[in-house]
């Protein structure tokens, strides 16, 4: 008998019901889905996908192939092999003046998309509160959800794109469990300044709840030093700060993210982590060790690349009439389009179709991302001129239009 179409059931039995309807209940991220629809447009050149446009640096792929002919192709610690995690907790004391013990302070992930998940997995309850800038990366708020937290969106369209202590305040309550500050942003490539960021401190040392930093564009800021809120006072007792490889060293695929947070989390957090992944792949970390720290320095001469792009970027647009704010690290820039009376999805799916350029809409950044879209900037000078030069004669085409 064919159980799957029985007589009973008159048709195809699925077991869809059975699943948690907390997952059913989540889409897939509208960065990937606005992606995907490139590939049935010839000709079309993407701004959409946050990758960086530079190889892995060469010394960094060398490592990796030593270390499979090492045949250090095994198991690892759950928590990182002991030289990665030494390694990236001199990084960010170097860099950032942030200071964990590498044995019990620092956990080697998956890419900065695990660390998020363990980290929010080991401290939601169901009911926790969770507040987020938005618009905002669409990776936090699904994994919050699943955990049975409860999401608060702070919108900051009009102070910057900045999640500063006066605009928080009001969204803290008795059941806020987590605060998630990700700057340099995304999808805005706004950041807080070390003022901003003592205001937020002197708000949030006397509560009980927990800070998730997620730094990972940490090397991408162009003016100044990328600044972290674990290093105030009081704030690294209460904060677990998320970094990785992905976009320092052009390392996506290689699936290298860190964890940095006081033992008392970090001790619970791996228990999640070996059952989760187990390990990061062991081929990746040794990779790892040699970007954080022969290639402690691979970084800059991409910064300054998208430095060169970023001011290109906005004064392009600037020079369009469109009202953008000047980013200040990561490689996106978030202009509105609220003046053309379409949604974000209209605009965007417009463009691919009469110009062959794609952009993300900018409600994949939450509700408050529309009338916006995020352009990425992480590709060549010639793509970024031409897809440019095609966005412009699209607003020329909507103006001529009204």
């Amino acid at each position: 008998m064919d159980w799957n179409n029985s007589p009973e059931s008159g048709r195809k039995q699925t077991m869809e019901h059975l699943l948690n309807p907390r997952v059913k209940n989540i889409q897939i991220s509208g960065i990937r889905r606005f992606y995907n629809l490139v590939s049935q447009y010839p000709g079309a050149i993407s701004l959409t996908i946050g990758q960086p446009d530079f190889p892995t640096p060469e010394h960094v792929k060398e490592a990796a192939i030593s270390a499979i002919h090492a045949n250090h192709t095994s198991y690892t610690p759950n928590a990182g092999i002991p030289a990665l995690r030494q390694a990236a907790a001199r990084f960010v004391a170097d860099r950032y003046g942030l200071h964990y013990h590498p044995d019990d302070e620092v956990l080697v992930t998956v890419g900065a998309s695990h660390a998020i998940d363990i980290a929010l997995r080991t401290i939601l309850t169901e009911g926790a509160e969770v507040v987020l800038p938005a618009p905002v990366y669409p990776g936090y708020e699904p994994v919050a959800r699943i955990c049975g937290g409860k999401v608060l969106f702070a919108d900051t369209t009009r102070n910057g794109f900045k999640l500063t202590a006066r605009l928080l305040e009001p969204y803290l309550t008795p059941r806020t469990r987590c605060v998630i500050l990700p700057y340099p942003s995304n999808p805005t490539g706004s950041v807080l300044t070390r003022d901003e960021l003592g205001e937020l401190a002197e708000l949030l040392r006397p509560r009980d709840l927990i800070v998730l930093s997620d730094e990972i564009y940490s090397e991408l800021v162009f003016d100044g030093q990328h600044v972290s809120i674990a290093q105030f006072p009081g704030m690294r007792e209460k904060t677990i700060v998320v970094n990785g490889l992905s976009k320092s060293h052009s390392m996506t695929g290689w699936r290298i993210g860190l964890l940095f947070a006081p033992a008392e989390i970090t001790r619970h957090m791996v228990k999640v982590l070996q059952y989760s992944a187990m390990c990061a792949t062991s081929i990746s970390q040794y990779a790892a060790i040699e970007a954080l720290t022969q290639g402690a320095d691979d970084a800059r001469p991409m910064r300054e690349e998208y430095r060169w792009r970023r001011d290109y970027v906005y004064d392009c647009l600037a020079a369009m009439g469109l009202e953008v704010t000047r980013p200040q690290g990561a490689f996106y820039i978030f202009p509105s389009i609220r003046r053309f009376g379409l949604s974000s999805l209209e605009f965007a799916t417009r463009l691919l179709e009469e110009q062959r350029v794609a952009v993300v809409p900018g409600d994949a950044f939450s509700r408050f991302g529309e009338g916006y879209v995020r352009i990425s900037y992480a590709c060549s000078r010639e793509d970024l001129k031409e897809g440019l030069d095609r966005l412009e004669r699209f607003v020329q085409t909507l103006e001529g239009r009204q």
